[in-house]
């Protein structure tokens, strides 16, 4: 598929998830409008397919060195990880991780637990694309707020889910609704086996509807070496977007990998 057959084909899926697509994004939520198009990235050179062998489910890891609460990688390389809250239609999630693919970039999907239940082959769809797979609480609800049983509860379950389909608790934890973690939800998500909490210093706001070319702003704008970004499957904006965003990185030189590889 040349880059014009693929930003096309972007654009229908853009406006297919405009029609029907549900999906909250981490502080706030409403529809998601169709799209402006995103402007024509230049050609990329073509890369290697992923492989579709069944890839291990990775555990938690600690890095030393490291804060409990993860905001970006190193400033001195020229990585970069994208990371999507996962929920709302499959058919966005998708359009974006072969997106990624096709421009040789890996990503990380922060997934609700519900999510998983209603689609549970996105999770080894995830695994296989060759992508980081972790917990973003079972009911995507503002966890901060809610007393301890309950916020560890929305952590264990999500937890338990991807146990059940990939064999691991996955590989990162970030809360919902929330940027940061506060120091109880983070105490709660290293009880259940995650060493780190991953936040993110780049937000897309994508899940406001801004339009594709604000997406697209908002994250060229900011972005740096070591960069963690905030975005959001279920979104027409994102879908439309995505082809820009890693046509910059290309030119800047940064390379879009998954938090696990960011920070390794």
């Amino acid at each position: 598929m040349t880059p014009i057959d693929r930003r096309g084909a972007l654009r229908a899926g853009a406006g297919a998830v405009a029609a029907g697509a549900l999906a909250s994004g981490c502080t706030g939520s409403g529809p998601a409008p169709a799209s402006p198009a995103a402007p024509a990235p230049p050609s990329r050179p073509a890369p290697a397919p992923p492989s579709r062998s069944a890839r291990p489910a990775s555990a938690p890891r600690r890095f030393p060195g490291r804060p409990a609460q993860i905001a970006h990688g190193p400033r001195e390389r020229d990585r970069v990880a994208l990371t999507f809250h996962g929920q709302g239609d499959p058919a966005t999630a998708q359009a974006l991780l072969a997106e990624a693919e096709r421009a040789g970039a890996r990503v990380t999907v922060l997934a609700v637990g519900s999510w998983l239940d209603q689609y549970p082959q996105i999770a080894r769809r995830i695994l296989d694309g060759g992508h980081d797979l972790g917990n973003h609480t079972q009911r995507h609800l503002a966890v901060s707020t809610m007393p301890e049983t309950e916020a560890y509860a929305e952590i264990t379950d999500c937890a338990e889910r991807l146990r059940r389909l990939t064999g691991s608790v996955g590989t990162w934890f970030r809360p919902s609704r929330a940027k940061d973690a506060t120091p109880l939800v983070t105490r709660l998500a290293a009880r259940a086996g995650y060493p780190h909490v991953l936040s993110y210093d780049v937000d897309s706001l994508d899940f406001t509807s801004p339009g594709a070319a604000a997406v697209i702003g908002n994250v060229t704008g900011q972005i740096q070496r070591g960069s963690v970004v905030s975005l959001h499957f279920g979104y027409a904006d994102t879908v439309a977007a995505l082809p820009a965003i890693l046509d910059d990185l290309h030119r800047r030189g940064l390379r879009a990998v998954t938090t696990t590889e960011l920070l390794s």
